[in-house]
């Protein structure tokens, strides 16, 4: 019996052990060219293109690209935008809840979700100039 407790066990974190992670997220919508990069694979965003905790979103010169989060939060970034998604928990079993992002060039329309309205200060978007702590539901961010 706990030989067979134990090789289903392997079965089942056979993809943690290979290091794949579910996605956070997906894209939404995309106008333009823009990228998705994870772990280092460049690829070109299309409509449910899976976003990854360390995820880095590029858009280019007249493009744009929604996402979507697990919780519900909605990130929308302009034209020539870079933007990283550093941290993510939702795991409200366990009442984990965390958004860590970062947006180094470019603009982003914030909308909160689920983690934002059950813990907000666990949700931040940092800046080449500073942190914002997520407090309400909708923000706006320019970098230049």
């Amino acid at each position: 019996m706990f030989r067979v407790i134990l090789i289903c066990s392997m079965l089942l974190t056979t993809g943690v052990w290979a290091g794949e992670l579910p996605p956070i997220g997906y894209v939404k919508n995309i106008t333009g060219e823009a990228t998705v990069t994870t772990k280092g694979d460049i690829i070109r965003a299309k409509v449910s293109t899976p976003v990854y905790q360390s995820s880095v979103l590029n858009t280019r010169a007249q493009s744009s690209m929604g996402i979507i989060l697990k919780d519900a939060t909605v990130i929308s970034l302009g034209p020539e935008t870079e933007f990283a998604i550093d941290e993510y928990a939702y795991v409200p079993a366990k009442n984990k809840f965390k958004l860590g992002s970062r947006i180094t060039k470019g603009s982003l329309n914030y909308v909160s979700g689920i983690i934002a309205k059950l813990q907000p200060d666990a949700v931040t978007v940092t800046t080449p100039s500073g942190t914002i702590g997520v407090r309400g539901t909708k923000f706006v961010v320019k970098v230049e």
